[in-house]
């Protein structure tokens, strides 16, 4: 293994891939055709007098008592974490031709989800803080992966100002959406037709999601006996959550019910506009004191989703590993939160693939070792 272990892609998956490689002391490098890391994971952060406090446009819970992964690396890397605020009544909206209904939910009925103190941007910039500096390169949109007859790995990048550049790999992990895989990156010799045909019918978890987050002064909604959680019939959002930090402001954040297509006819301004009639509707007047309102439509993004996901999923899809095919086998390695069968769609689903294939990565270099070895006696 001459050359380095080439990761595509600098979500969660791709940076916890190169951490693992890191530690096994197997050369990595990672190319991220964004200007940031964290793919879908997205924070934005608000000042509150002397602090910053983070808010999540991506994912933002996991569950401890579930996914042991997360759980173990949010403790080795000392992040901060805290329960989800679930204390009180929700609220439900079914038409607009009476009030909201105020519900109490039966203890225990809610699972217990944790939150990091820092949003979920604060794991991706511990997970980075383990590689050396250097091993992510932004800017670079893998454009095709070339497999020769004598082994060779090429990958042919191409930057944001046209200038294009040749990448040599021993392996590749490809941590990425798979619709993005199978769209953008051209390959020699071809996936074959069933690996290709696996990829294109795996939706992008959250691309056809719009998120929004409204932050306030205080969470008042807790003041009236609520937990900030909603759900409506009626939108544009059809599911609210309390989205405070521990301390300081507070935050609701809600998931829209509407197709991309009625998103992007509608306008973000629009909607932001409707997000805070719907809230004054569900959590009172004080709803409408509205200090920042931020707005993600993952469909628009072109790193995340394609023309396929503009719907939002209506049922959790069956993820997985693509087939095996021998040509690639031992060159071409998936990982992703789309590639993990238990946890497919989770943070920790992205972090056990990186962990599966990391471990293939591993038994490669130790069976070229091990021929090495054999050949020089």
């Amino acid at each position: 293994m001459n050359h380095p272990v080439v990761i595509i892609g600098a979500g969660l998956s791709g940076l916890y891939a190169a951490s693992l490689l890191v530690e096994h002391g197997i050369n990595c490098r990672v190319l991220e055709a964004r200007d940031r890391i964290g793919g879908r994971v997205l924070s934005i952060a608000v000042s509150d007098r002397a602090e910053s406090k983070q808010f999540d446009l991506g994912p933002t819970w996991f569950w401890p008592q579930y996914e042991k992964v997360i759980a173990g690396l949010a403790s080795r890397l000392n992040l901060g974490t805290f329960e989800q605020y679930t204390e009180g009544a929700m609220v439900s909206e079914r038409s607009l031709n009476g009030p909201p209904q105020r519900l109490v939910l039966p203890e225990g009925s809610m699972e217990k989800s944790m939150r990091f103190t820092g949003g979920v941007q604060s794991l991706i910039a511990g997970v980075e803080k383990t590689l050396p500096l250097g091993t992510v390169e932004l800017g670079k949109r893998v454009t095709s992966i070339r497999f020769d007859r004598i082994g060779a790995i090429t990958i042919k990048t191409k930057f944001a100002n046209g200038k294009k550049e040749e990448v040599q790999a021993s392996a590749v992990i490809l941590a990425l959406p798979p619709r993005i895989i199978a769209q953008h990156i051209e390959f020699s010799p071809s996936l074959p037709t069933d690996v290709m045909t696996d990829l294109l019918n795996k939706p992008t978890w959250m691309a056809g999601q719009a998120k929004v987050v409204a932050v306030y002064d205080h969470p008042f909604w807790r003041d009236a006996g609520l937990a900030g959680y909603a759900t409506s019939w009626v939108g544009p959002l059809q599911e609210i959550h309390d989205a405070s930090p521990v301390q300081g402001p507070g935050a609701l954040f809600g998931f829209f019910g509407m197709p991309a297509a009625v998103r992007q006819e509608l306008g973000e301004d629009q909607l932001k506009e409707m997000v805070i009639d719907q809230l004054v509707r569900l959590f009172g007047p004080e709803a409408k004191n509205v200090r920042s309102i931020f707005y993600k439509d993952w469909s628009n993004d072109a790193e995340t989703a394609v023309e396929d996901d503009s719907i939002p999923l209506m049922d959790f899809p069956a993820y997985g590993k693509p087939p095996q095919w021998e040509e690639w086998q031992d060159k071409i390695l998936f990982a992703g939160t789309e590639t993990s069968t238990q946890f497919g769609g989770h943070l920790e689903g992205a972090l056990q693939s990186a962990e599966q294939a990391v471990a293939e990565v591993v038994n490669l270099k130790n069976n070229f070792y091990r021929k090495e070895s054999d050949s020089s006696g």
